[in-house]
C-alpha cells in the first residue's frame, strides 16, 4: 500500500531574515513559515526582492509561486528563531480558531491508541475521566464546537487551549505521537 504525500500549499511566515541566518556564509534570504494544514515548520526560500513580514499568509505548493522561489526544507523547534517562537503562538491560536471545525470533528472520531491508552489522554490536562465522560457524550450526539465541549463534559479543561498545547508537544518532539502536526 502506498503512501499518500502530504503536502503544504500555504505557509504562514513566522519571521523573515533579510540577510540569512547570521552563522550561513550564504547571505541569502530565509522566511520561517509553519504550514498551515500539517503545521509543519519549514524554510523557504522567497524570490529576489520580496520582503516578508509575520503573519503573512505564502502560496507555497508545486505550482506557481508569486514570492516563494523554493521550499528549503523542513526545520525543528530549536531552529526558530526568536521572534518566530513569538509569533507561532498567535498563529497557532489563529488557525485553530479558523479551523475549529476539524479540531472538533478530533473529539467526535479518535480512538484507542492502544489497548491502554485512548487518543484523547494525549492531549494535556485530560485523563481517564475526562476521556470516559467525552466518550459517552459523543455517542449520545457529536460535538459542534469548543464551547458545546465544555458544556457537556463537566470540569473539563478548556479543549482549545488543550489542543494548542499539544500541537506545542508535538513541535517541539516532546512525543512520539503525532496528533495535529505532519
Amino acid at each position: 500500500m502506498r503512501k499518500e504525500k502530504r503536502q503544504e500549499n500555504y505557509g504562514i511566515v513566522l519571521d523573515f531574515l533579510s540577510h540569512g541566518h547570521v552563522s550561513s556564509r550564504n547571505r541569502t534570504a530565509v522566511a520561517q513559515v509553519l504550514g498551515e494544514e500539517y503545521l509543519v515548520l519549514l524554510e523557504v526560500i522567497p524570490k529576489k526582492g520580496v520582503f516578508l513580514k509575520p503573519g503573512d499568509k505564502v502560496y507555497i505548493g508545486p505550482d506557481k509561486r508569486d514570492k516563494i522561489h523554493h521550499v528549503a526544507g523542513r526545520i525543528n523547534y530549536d531552529i526558530l528563531t526568536e521572534t518566530a517562537k513569538i509569533e507561532l503562538e498567535s498563529i497557532i491560536n489563529k488557525i485553530v480558531d479558523e479551523k475549529e471545525q476539524k479540531f472538533v470533528e478530533f473529539f467526535n472520531t479518535c480512538g484507542p491508541v492502544s489497548t491502554r491508552l485512548h487518543t484523547i489522554e494525549i492531549l494535556p490536562g485530560i485523563g481517564k475521566k475526562h476521556m470516559i465522560d467525552i466518550l459517552q457524550e459523543r455517542r449520545i450526539k457529536p460535538f459542534e464546537s469548543f464551547e458545546d465541549i465544555k458544556k457537556r463534559v463537566k470540569l473539563i479543561p478548556d479543549p482549545k487551549q488543550a489542543i494548542i498545547k499539544r500541537i506545542f508537544q508535538e513541535l517541539q518532539e516532546k512525543d512520539k505521537y503525532r496528533l495535529f502536526v505532519g
